[in-house]
């Protein structure tokens, strides 16, 4: 008979893979590696996540990885924008390549569908190979080469197919605007693998997300039918199930610390993937606050964590020299959690708004 882990032992279990428990004394590019990457819809996210999961981190280590290629900007997991090492990108790519042309149909296919598809990437892929190009440009060139078909049709079929990368200084700390993209043979020195095994993929997720369900897995990459490829890791691993009766699946040595751990305020920026890593979320937030932090365009709001859920979002405004922490909790918190809030919002305006003479966090 399986043991039964109830949602608080998931919490924790979870919270300290992901470095929410006790901050990790590691470099920044192996926190990415165990991860598995950084959402990174908007480019200043996946720095917060690193600082809010690292003993000691700063802005430079991040985008000096970026700059030297040991990290990469670029589509992967729900067909979404991550930072990943760049040998994941090279390695895992091809698994999500299903998801990316799923997507390029369901917004694009009756736009393309007459075009001979090949030809098109192979247009794309000249052109980004050539020189780096953003949105703007890449619409013209391959409007230009195909003038009776949907400019934007026809930049966002070879977004969606082609392995890309974006490219500095787009991406990097407090950066907007579109971003110039090129191809991973003229970004990298290689191209992305032909084919993938999704068998060692779901081993690294439930090493740093577990432990966890099919359709957990299924919900954080965005892969269908992973039934059959879990099944034949079953030897390997470990197996509980929820309160719900639902099956779980755990690394032998993933660590399950006592449900009754304390764990430390958290703030965790907008898309952190913790927030979108499982089908049911309940054991980092309730259904009833994924309604006011979750849109249904995809936006995921940043978040406060105090007892390891989310009880609160937060945002930062700057005026003049002064930077200001809103935090608007959705319950009721204890004086002695709001100070915990208060002291790791200052911390937090230290590493976001250092050059900021006035920092203040205020409840909202």
């Amino acid at each position: 008979m399986s043991t039964v882990l109830d949602r608080r032992a998931l919490n924790r279990a979870t919270l300290h893979r992901q470095g929410l428990l006790e901050p990790w004394k590691c470099p920044p590019l192996e926190a990415l590696r165990h991860l598995i990457g950084l959402q990174s819809q908007v480019p200043d996210p996946p720095y917060f996540s690193l600082w809010t999961r690292l003993a000691a981190f700063a802005h430079d280590e991040l985008t000096q990885l970026i700059q030297d290629r040991l990290v990469v900007r670029t589509g992967m997991m729900r067909a979404t924008l991550h930072l990943v090492t760049a040998e994941d990108f090279l390695t895992l790519r091809p698994l999500f390549q299903p998801v990316r042309e799923r997507a390029q149909r369901s917004h694009f296919g009756k736009k393309t569908a007459h075009l001979d598809q090949a030809e098109l990437l192979a247009e794309g892929r000249r052109l980004l190979a050539a020189q780096p190009m953003n949105n703007k440009k890449l619409k013209a060139a391959l409007h230009e080469r195909w003038p009776d078909t949907d400019a934007a049709a026809l930049m966002y079929t070879v977004h969606y197919l082609l392995p890309l990368v974006q490219v500095p200084p787009g991406g990097l700390w407090r950066s907007y605007g579109s971003v110039p993209c090129t191809t991973d043979e003229a970004w990298l020195g290689r191209g992305v693998a032909t084919e993938s095994d999704p068998g060692p993929m779901i081993l690294r997720y439930l090493a740093a997300y577990g432990p966890a369900s099919v359709k957990d897995v299924q919900a954080w990459s965005g892969l269908t039918r992973l039934a059959e490829v879990v099944d034949r890791l079953r030897p390997r691993l470990r197996r509980f199930t929820d309160e719900q009766g639902v099956e779980l699946f755990d690394v032998p040595d993933g660590p399950l610390p006592d449900a009754g751990t304390e764990t430390p305020v958290r703030f965790l920026p907008e898309f952190d993937n913790l927030m979108v890593a499982f089908a049911d979320r309940r054991r980092v937030i309730s259904d009833e606050y994924r309604q006011i932090t979750h849109t249904k365009n995809g936006l995921v709001a940043a978040t406060v964590m105090v007892d390891g859920t989310v009880r609160g979002r937060w945002r930062i405004d700057r005026v003049k020299d002064t930077a200001t922490l809103t935090v608007e909790p959705f319950e009721t918190l204890t004086a002695g959690a709001l100070e915990a809030v208060e002291a790791e919002g200052l911390r937090l305006l230290g590493f976001a708004a250092e050059e900021s003479q006035t920092l203040k966090v205020v409840f909202g």
